[in-house]
């Protein structure tokens, strides 16, 4: 609900409806303050005190900057506390990894990405899956297969990591206020012992590539932005971006 008023309100900016864009606003303000009066503790504690309590409050925002921080390092220890192993389901998974990174915990994102203990995504894929299961139990080695009734093999992706695979760890991103990528982001984060990722979209003005590579102790770096369209590179470690316009960038760090 707030996460939608919120982008109601956004919608209404863009359409220069000044009137409706405040008015929605203030409504996502007001569901986020109810849900804190309702749902957190003084201590800082979401009730349930679950994985996806803290993702969802994190992803939507409904939490105070100041209170962010904690939340995110309270979520880190309900993945500790569950062996490192992820006990989300379809409302929060996307998110899980995207908020991980985001409140700097990428090695933990990294981990639960690569882990092939049930249940996670590495343990579907070296029992053969292809696609994404409806189920993180669809198939055990202790069980074999869940109900037939409810246990698709190649489901529909709220489960599904392929977002943050492009976003995060090969970095390539949209720009909000330049959409279609006529303006395009790339925020590689390398990390999880990977050696190299790279990711390609064809847009509208082109193909867009995102990559990098190790190499000793060097991270290179290889962009490619489509023609009549511009970017801005984030490198590993650097706090500013680079601006580059059209053709294929390579950076070292």
């Amino acid at each position: 609900y707030a996460s939608g008023a919120a982008l109601v309100a956004q919608v209404a900016r863009v359409l220069g409806e000044t009137a409706e864009a405040l008015q929605f606003m203030a409504l996502a303000e007001t569901i986020k303050a109810a849900f804190r009066a309702e749902f957190l503790d003084a201590d800082g504690v979401l009730r349930g005190d679950t994985q996806a309590a803290y993702v969802l409050a994190l992803q939507m925002d409904l939490l105070l900057p100041e209170q962010r921080e904690a939340a995110a390092a309270r979520l880190v220890r309900r993945l500790a506390d569950n062996d490192g192993l992820l006990s989300t389901g379809f409302v929060a998974t996307p998110y899980l990894c995207h908020v991980l990174a985001r409140f700097g915990h990428l090695d933990v994102a990294y981990g639960l990405v690569l882990s092939t203990r049930f249940p996670s995504w590495g343990y579907s894929i070296v029992h053969g899956a292809t696609t994404m299961w409806e189920r993180w139990d669809g198939w055990t080695a202790e069980r074999g297969f869940q109900t037939p009734g409810m246990n698709s093999f190649n489901h529909y992706a709220y489960g599904a990591i392929g977002d943050w695979l492009y976003r995060v760890v090969a970095g390539l991103q949209i720009v909000a206020s330049r959409p279609g990528y006529k303006h395009i982001q790339f925020c590689p984060e390398p990390g999880g012992g990977l050696t190299w990722a790279k990711a390609e979209l064809e847009t509208l003005h082109g193909k867009v590539v995102s990559g990098w590579r190790r190499d000793g102790g060097e991270v290179i770096v290889e962009v490619t932005v489509p023609t009549n369209t511009t970017a801005s590179v984030w490198l590993p470690g650097e706090a500013e971006a680079r601006q580059v316009g059209s053709g294929t960038h390579t950076f070292t760090v």
